[in-house]
């Protein structure tokens, strides 16, 4: 029997590595009525893996085993790599931002097929251990399918507190590097205007 050991508890499922597959598993929610939390979970669970398998068409991603909605869980093969967020900081100015150009490039190429990641940060990529400059996106649990620019300049708006925060010495510069590889994408300028109304708002006074 292939044992099962657990790799990561998040707030909404557990990530199990089983052999050379990872599942994703949804957890129960105890302050949701049964009924309503079994309802969620499956849909969730089903909604992420359509996501999952469109975006792997275009973009580096786990690739989609077998969902068992049943059982509330998606088993995707497993990427040998390190999370982007725990390794970006240790690579030159030069590196970062070969790999943030990528990655703008990336959110271009799922926002063309109205994909909205829904929690874009550098902890939900792996660089791919085999070719440094192949980034596998992960996680599209809060993910869905959107034409509107606000949402998409929400994703990167994520994307850009998250570089602040995490990889806060070139963070400007990286951000730079984001958002001229997302310009690949045909209505690039309505998003980012968009992402400067989004920012204008109460807080959000960073101008770029």
């Amino acid at each position: 029997m292939i044992q099962e050991r657990l790799i990561q508890r998040g707030s909404e499922a557990e990530i199990i590595l089983r052999g050379k597959d990872v599942i994703k598993r949804r957890i129960k929610k105890s302050y949701r009525i049964l009924e309503l939390d079994e309802k969620i979970r499956k849909l969730r669970t089903r909604s992420e893996a359509k996501l999952l398998k469109k975006a792997s068409e275009i973009i580096d991603t786990p690739k989609l085993i077998g969902v068992n909605e049943k059982e509330r869980e998606i088993v995707m093969d497993f990427i040998p790599g390190k999370r982007l967020s725990r390794i970006l900081n240790e690579m030159n100015l030069k590196e970062q931002k070969k790999i943030c150009r990528i990655i703008g490039g990336n959110i271009a190429k799922i926002h063309r097929l109205n994909i909205i990641h829904g929690d874009i940060t550098t902890s939900n990529m792996v660089l791919y251990e085999k070719e440094k400059t192949k980034i596998f996106f992960l996680d599209f649990g809060l993910g869905f399918i959107s034409q509107k620019n606000e949402d998409k300049a929400v994703d990167i708006h994520l994307l850009k507190q998250a570089i602040e925060a995490k990889h806060f010495q070139n963070w400007k510069e990286l951000f730079e590097e984001i958002c001229e590889g997302y310009k690949t994408y045909e209505k690039s300028n309505e998003v980012l205007n968009q992402l400067r109304k989004v920012e204008s708002r109460g807080r959000y006074k960073e101008k770029y």
